[in-house]
Order: C-alpha cells, then structure tokens, then sequence
C-alpha cells in the first residue's frame, strides 16, 4: 500500500471509530450511571452512534476538528507534507472528514483542507504516523492559567495547580460535549505548553506506567483530579451524573521564575487518535 493510501486509511479510521480504550471507558462509566438517568441514555447514544459510524464507515462526529499528525523525524522524506495534504484531499472527497478549514482573514473555506498550516504536522520522535482529530468544541474549552492566582486562593504549587484545573473543570460544565478528557502541562513557556498539554491526550486512558520518584506527585494528581472532578455532578453533556471526565494525563516542563502556567487541552468524548507505519 502507498503511503498516501495509509494515510487516507488512517483519516478514515480514526475519523469513524474510537480507539479501543476510550470506547472500553465509556462503556464501563455507562454501567455505573443511574438506569434511565439522563447519563445513562446519554452514554448509551454515544455508544450507539459510535456503532454505527464505525459500521458505516462515517464521521462519529459532525465535526471532523483539526487534523494533527505527528510524524516520526525518519520518515521526513518518505511522509512529507504535500503527501500527507494529497491524502487529506482524498479523505475529505470521500467524506471521512467535512469541509472544516476556514481562512482567518477572508473567511474563504479551503474545501479540501488543505492550506499553509493546515493540516498541523509535527515531526517527532513518536513512532510511525499518529493523528488526533480535535474538534473546535473541545478546543473552545481549553484554558490556560498564571500562578499564583488571588481569585483561586491558588499558589505557585500543585494544590495550586488543583485549584485551577477544578476551576476549568467547572467553567466548562457540559460544554464541549462532556465526559472529557483533560491532557494537562504544568510549567513550560506560553505557546509550548499547549503542544504539551495536548500531546497528553495521545496517552491511551489505560496506559501502564511505572511509578518513579520523578512521576509520582504527577500520577497522584491525576487521579485525584479525576475523582475530585467526577464527584462534582456536572455528568455527561452536563446533565447530572457520575461521569465528568474519563481521564486526565498531567506532564510538566521547566518554567522561568517570573511564570507559572497551569495549561488545560480539553477533550469531548469522542477522542479520536490512531496511528499507522507510515
């Protein structure tokens, strides 16, 4: 197969189904909310509909988002940008994803997605070619925050850090289609930190890691958040329910003295990522 057919490939898969560990979370917070509750029948539409996207091979969701591919540095020549537009091209004739690429100036719309900047390409030291598709919901949602903060009672340290992305996690409410998934850096430089932030949410939900002197405080906040966030009620679209969030994955980075960034990534439900060689 090509590389521009694999990648094609790719768009259409991650477009149309989600991968296995968001859909196994989902499915197992949907056994814990209330029988008939407006969670329960909201967790059981997204499951349906994740059904019959992947049966009928179409987008699971409306908006097919910005596309990011994150490319390994060794396959520079062989995945270069004008073959990964061709297949976006492809991807877009062929309805895996919607006319979504709008010009900020004019307001002319790019039909097949493809412009200067569009698609977002990193090359990385990840291994093959990996895509995540976030819809511009879920990105209104995202925040980023500056310690200490006075009107959080918030300082330059992790209950601090606590503080702020509870903050967040209640100024979303069911906005960007809750349950989320919060990918988080703490520290780095403004723009920086969001790359991280998002980054987090190509981690897998059940991912194994160890837990080291250096990771601990982050494994820690991770999963208090997520208790801490579940238990507000806000629930699935913000109904009310048990499931606010399905995960949060925390990094950090080094940051100067003058600053301290708390940077959020939001995403919906539909957290769309996979990957192919290349």
């Amino acid at each position: 197969m090509k590389t521009v057919d694999r990648i094609v490939k790719l768009i259409g898969d991650v477009s149309s189904s989600l991968p296995t560990d968001v859909l196994a979370s989902l499915k197992r917070v949907g056994r814990k909310e209330t029988k008939g509750s407006p969670a329960a029948v909201v967790i059981d539409t997204i499951l349906e509909n994740c059904a019959l996207a992947k049966k009928k091979r179409v987008p699971l969701c409306q908006d097919t988002g910005t596309l990011a591919f994150y490319v390994n540095e060794s396959l520079r020549r062989k995945v270069t940008p004008a073959v990964i537009k061709r297949a976006v091209a492809i991807a877009t004739e062929r309805g895996y994803l919607r006319k979504n690429c709008i010009d900020s100036v004019t307001g002319f719309s790019y039909d097949d997605n493809c412009t200067e900047g569009a698609p977002v390409i990193h090359y990385c030291e990840r291994e093959g070619v990996t895509l995540i598709l976030k819809g511009g919901g879920s990105e209104n949602m995202s925040r980023q925050y500056s310690l200490p903060d006075s009107s959080l009672g918030a300082g330059r340290d992790l209950e601090g850090v606590r503080k702020c992305i509870l903050d967040a996690v209640q100024k979303i409410q069911g906005y960007g289609c809750a349950p989320g998934i919060l990918g988080i850096c703490i520290g780095g430089d403004r723009a920086t930190a969001y790359e991280v932030a998002k980054e987090q949410l190509l981690r897998p939900l059940d991912e194994k890691v160890s837990v080291t002197s250096a990771n601990a405080a982050l494994l820690k906040l991770e999963k208090r958040i997520l208790k801490e966030a579940n238990s507000l009620g806000i629930g699935p679209m913000g109904l009310g329910g048990k499931t606010t969030l399905l995960g949060v994955k925390i990094a950090s980075r080094p940051r100067v003295p003058a600053s301290f960034f708390v940077t959020i990534a939001y995403m919906c439900w539909a957290c769309r990522r996979g990957s192919c060689e290349g």
